[in-house]
């Protein structure tokens, strides 16, 4: 039960990592006037870096996090299998 309530606060941590990165990009670069905007691949760059480059980080934190930090659990009572 340890094992799980740990690997859930990491889920919670990389939701509130992604909500900050997006929330920060997206309003951060976004705020300012449209005539404003820089672009990145033709995308406004609020956009991009909050979006494209998010879901990106997002998707190497996760597969590092699983394969370096979660731990495979047998779901299985082996003490029933046993007998």
């Amino acid at each position: 039960m340890k094992i799980g309530n740990r690997e859930a606060l990491v889920g919670v941590g990389l939701f509130l990592f992604n909500f900050v990165w997006w929330f920060a990009f997206a309003y951060g670069l976004g705020s300012k006037d449209p005539s404003e905007y820089s672009y990145v691949f033709g995308l406004p760059s609020w956009f991009f870096y909050s979006c494209v480059l998010g879901v990106i980080v997002m998707s190497i934190l996760v597969i590092i996090i699983v394969k370096g930090f979660f731990k495979d659990i047998p779901f299985e009572d082996e003490e029933f299998e046993n007998k």
